[in-house]
């Protein structure tokens, strides 16, 4: 499909269909990136650890937040004074 670059205030743009966006996933932003002699859109990566705080609430609520080694110390901790 051919488009037409237009002139958007001091750049230019085009418009992108709507179906296009919905078949890639697009919606609000997007990464930018030029490979080649191609200009590319792509989601955006999520950020580290994204969902992580959620994740850990459910497995609380779920009670499986227990630590899998156990309690343990350093042979020096009996004489730390808390």
């Amino acid at each position: 499909m051919k488009t037409t670059i237009r002139p958007i205030g001091n750049s230019q743009g085009i418009v992108i269909p709507k179906p296009f966006l919905a078949q890639v996933g697009l919606d609000g932003e997007a990464e930018m990136t030029i490979e080649g002699d191609a200009l590319v859109l792509r989601k955006p990566n999520k950020p580290v650890r994204s969902g992580w705080a959620e994740a850990s609430k459910k497995l609380e609520k779920a009670g499986d937040d227990l630590l899998v080694l156990g309690e343990f110390s350093n042979e020096d901790d009996v004489e730390l004074v808390w």
